[in-house]
């Protein structure tokens, strides 16, 4: 792949102020992308996963690209539409929209029953689920002026067995359903809308707690690197039959066995289809039929 295979393009990241959102963004802009790194961090604190946009966005300017930091809690929809009008007042296009912002709580890694945890895990709902409806619905117009466009939902495998909670599970699956309709309203506009699986990633917050186990040197060795997502997004973006694959989910790991490429690290990750779930095949309409 052309080191600058999305000059040009301009591109938001929801929530990328760490994690794979981070991961996806700072990608992105190796490929000369611009774009626009959205999150409430402004300040570094002590902890762990801690990131800020304004710091996201210089290394996506580092990279190779353009970063551009926009605050925006996404729990508001006065700002995630003011995020809107100024990407188009400053391109009047977008032509990737990454939804990656969530909340899931302070200790999301808790165990179960879900009553004994705190109710703030119900908050993805809203900034998980809900937020992606908000980004896209505002999008929608921008993604139209683009000659080729694409919505990715960063999902994952809780959509299809037990991961953390059942509003963990909710929200992934949500996100997967709402990939499905979204893509049936694009299609006749050529808008392509994927629901993204990672695997296990080493994400900031994961190599915080894996550095406390006994064998989480190991663990996180096979785990995916938050940029490994961001590669699979420049290849569905660049794949001339995008528009078949929309609707569906892809598999990071499975996509990398697809387009011929690894993670930064050399590595292949491995699909977890068969330990974790394959992805529901939602019914599709007759032609005609509402």
């Amino acid at each position: 792949m052309k080191q600058k295979l999305l000059e040009d393009k301009i591109i938001v990241v929801t929530g990328a102020s760490r994690g794979v959102g981070k991961g996806i963004a700072t990608q992105l802009g190796k490929y000369g992308a611009t774009v626009y790194v959205t999150g409430r961090t402004l300040s570094t604190s002590s902890n762990a996963s801690s990131g800020t946009i304004d710091g996201v966005a210089e290394e996506v300017t580092a990279a190779g690209g353009k970063g551009v930091a926009v605050a925006c809690d996404h729990s508001d929809d006065d700002q995630i539409r003011a995020l809107f009008t100024r990407v188009n007042a400053d391109h009047g296009r977008l032509d990737i929209l990454v939804n990656s912002a969530t909340l899931i709580g302070a200790n999301p890694l808790a165990p179960p029953p879900f009553w004994e945890k705190s109710l703030e895990i119900a908050d993805q709902f809203n900034v998980g689920l809900r937020s992606a409806f908000v980004a896209s619905y505002y999008a929608a117009p921008l993604l139209l002026k683009a000659k080729h466009s694409l919505i990715v939902n960063i999902s994952y495998y809780g959509a299809v067995s037990y991961h953390l909670d059942p509003a963990y599970g909710a929200t992934k699956a949500g996100l997967d359903k709402l990939t499905f309709d979204m893509a049936a309203d694009f299609a006749p506009y050529g808008v392509a809308v994927v629901s993204l699986w990672p695997g296990p990633t080493g994400t900031e917050r994961a190599r915080d707690l894996l550095s406390k186990l006994p064998n989480g040197a190991k663990i996180l060795d096979a785990q995916e690197t938050p940029q490994f997502s961001g590669i699979a997004i420049a290849h569905l973006y660049n794949d001339s039959s995008l528009m078949a694959k929309s609707g569906t989910v892809v598999i990071s790991a499975e996509a990398a066995t697809e387009y011929g490429y690894r993670d930064l690290n050399g590595k292949q990750p491995a699909s977890f289809r068969q330990q974790k779930g394959s992805p529901i095949a939602f019914f599709t309409k007759a032609a005609g039929e509402r």
